[in-house]
């Protein structure tokens, strides 16, 4: 049985070199800052302040946001902890409000909040659009077509690891995937809740009868967002669902995080694809013009906090689903807190505070876990394995009703 928390678990924090966080905060996001720079033609106000703000994560400490920065943003960060942070080394707060207050601090850098030339041009947008027009975006597109003729239940699995893979959707796709879990001495899905997910959200016809609403609590754009939606357009067409609503963040976030302009993007991406993608790509755009399908980038979608600390009108969006599901990592961290939790911490327990029944879909991609059984835990720990908690190559499916 999982375990119960007496108490909160430490909070996580980079400051132990060779730990996965530290090498967040010292190598990936210089890198990052590396990346922006040699992918956007900034003159040498904007060149500067990136030098700024490299030596600023190297050897400095957390700076409050610049003075011309927009009053009601600069309140938000004020709320969420900038006065008690702020003149504090990076690796010595907690990571995942060094990790947010980085990628703030880097829009500030090239300009994104303006005004000037820069105002509202996403660093990320060349990387996000490589993957989306990758040749293996059009396997994965042309791969819709042989699900046609599968029974319901398994398209709608196949959709659903199509999603929780993300960019290894491909696998998803592949329903022998599953035969080779049982054959593995540790299961790449350490984790599996979809029949609870289902119980919550069965076909049309059965259950209780209303309008059901999911909300999906979106991940990364380009080759992750476009499972979300096939799974999204599917639930739709299966009458699973009744209306849905996307949560994205309200600007560029964590490199890959979905706005809505890589929503429109990967919306096109899908109808220029022909076969099923195009379908499915037709029946989202109808779905958004008629309302079944809303789109939502609440502030607090790029806060350094735990959905914990969610403001109330968010807390009452969330109770009104009839489920909601959070993907990938970093909602994951956010939704149990990023914490050091004993990995067979009660993963209901941890999200009990949620208002309304929640799910998570994530590929372990950083440290925090919670809800496996102990059989699992001992497996993994026995298999040598020792990035298991941040490689990628495991990922769960949880659920609170």
């Amino acid at each position: 049985m999982p375990d119960t928390p007496s108490e909160p678990a430490p909070v996580i924090v980079g400051d132990e070199p060779g730990s996965f966080p530290h090498g967040v905060l010292a190598e990936r996001h210089p890198a990052i800052i590396r990346q922006v720079r040699e992918a956007f033609p900034y003159g040498p106000e904007r060149q500067r302040a990136l030098d700024a703000l490299l030596t600023s994560c190297q050897d400095g400490v957390i700076e409050p946001l610049p003075a011309g920065a927009d009053a009601l943003d600069r309140n938000r960060w004020a709320d969420w902890g900038m006065d008690a942070y702020a003149g504090r080394s990076w690796f010595d707060v907690p990571w995942l409000w060094a990790e947010s207050h980085f990628y703030r601090r880097l829009l500030d850098a090239v300009g994104y909040f303006g005004p000037g030339t820069w105002q509202g041009i996403d660093p990320f947008r060349p990387a996000k659009l490589a993957e989306l027009d990758a040749p293996e975006t059009d396997e994965e597109l042309a791969a819709l077509d042989g699900l046609a003729g599968l029974p319901a239940d398994d398209r709608t699995r196949a959709l659903l690891h199509g999603s929780l893979w993300g960019n290894r959707a491909d696998l998803g796709f592949r329903l022998s995937d599953s035969g080779t879990d049982t054959e593995d001495r540790v299961p790449a899905l350490v984790a599996d809740d979809s029949d609870t997910l289902w119980s919550l959200l069965p076909p049309a016809g059965r259950g209780t009868p209303g309008p059901r609403t999911l909300c999906l609590v979106a991940d990364n754009a380009g080759r992750e967002l476009v499972p979300d939606l096939l799974l999204v357009s599917h639930l739709l067409d299966e009458g699973r669902v009744d209306r849905a609503v996307l949560h994205l963040k309200t600007y560029p976030y964590y490199v890959s995080d979905a706005t809505p302009a890589d929503l429109l993007d990967a919306l096109r991406r899908l109808m220029g694809a022909g076969g099923a993608a195009a379908v499915h790509g037709e029946r989202l755009w109808a779905a958004l013009t008629d309302g079944r399908v809303t789109v939502r980038a609440h502030p607090f979608s790029c806060a350094p906090l735990p959905y914990a600390d969610m403001p109330d009108d968010l807390r009452g969006e969330f109770a009104a689903a009839t489920v909601t599901v959070l993907k990938g990592d970093l909602n994951y961290r956010r939704l149990v807190g990023d914490r050091w939790w004993p990995p067979t911490t009660s993963f209901a327990d941890a999200t009990a505070y949620f208002p309304g029944p929640v799910a998570a879909l994530r590929t372990l991609k950083s440290d925090v876990v919670t809800g496996l059984s102990a059989d699992t835990e001992a497996a993994l720990v026995a298999s040598g394995e020792q990035r298991w908690r941040t490689s990628g190559t495991h990922a769960l499916i949880q659920v609170r009703r």
